[in-house]
């Protein structure tokens, strides 16, 4: 009797040893399944690769495309302004007719430069400077033949202004797209500049 209890102990003693390497076993198996790494199978992204993902910035713009695109933009804003006021308020015909042009062609040109300044991340001005400012409220406040003279004037020396701008930055800047844009504007100011003059002449 007392063998026949000892062996049961024995044998007890035993499947709780064989029980506790199996669950020693199952939960390493268990580990190193959830230690492992999962396959997604996407390639990860590190920041140095989001970040480096664009490339067209205004990092890559000089000072001369910087001062270029704020130049040009602000020129554009006033050409428009003060060529409505020539639609409206103009005493010749003539004159009437340079400022619809005037309107016409460099909305399209401030539009072109926009969708430019879009693509590199560049913010452009979106008001004129303080002497522009000044000229266009002195010819605000012109009338009749006096408005005439002063709005063709301005339109032949600013023109002159624009042209010499315009060729540097074809010339002299760095961004591709920003250098024909100056490129292809050019002809078009060329032809302002004589409509201008043609206009200044008309009023003498």
């Amino acid at each position: 009797m007392k063998n026949s209890i000892l062996t049961i102990l024995a044998v007890s003693v035993i499947a709780g040893c064989k029980k506790n390497e199996s669950t020693a076993v199952n939960q390493s198996a268990d580990t190193s399944t959830i230690s492992a790494p999962v396959d997604s199978g996407m390639p990860v992204q590190d920041s140095a690769t989001i970040s480096g993902a664009v490339t067209d910035t205004a990092t890559d713009l000089s000072s001369q495309d910087k001062q270029f695109a704020d130049a040009a933009a602000r020129g554009g804003i006033m050409e428009v302004m003060m060529g409505k006021l020539a639609a409206s308020n103009a005493n010749n015909a003539t004159v009437k007719t340079l400022g619809e042009m005037m309107v016409t062609d460099h909305s399209r040109a401030n539009d072109e430069l926009k969708k430019w300044a879009s693509i590199k991340k560049y913010t452009l001005p979106t008001g004129l400077d303080v002497e522009q400012q000044k000229k266009y409220d002195a010819l605000k406040a012109k009338k009749g033949v006096e408005f005439d003279h002063m709005y063709t004037d301005l339109m032949v020396s600013d023109h002159q202004k624009d042209i010499a701008e315009f060729k540097k930055e074809a010339s002299a800047g760095t961004e591709t797209s920003l250098k024909s844009f100056a490129s292809t504007t050019l002809p078009t100011l060329e032809h302002h500049l004589m409509e201008s003059e043609k206009a200044k002449k008309a009023v003498k």
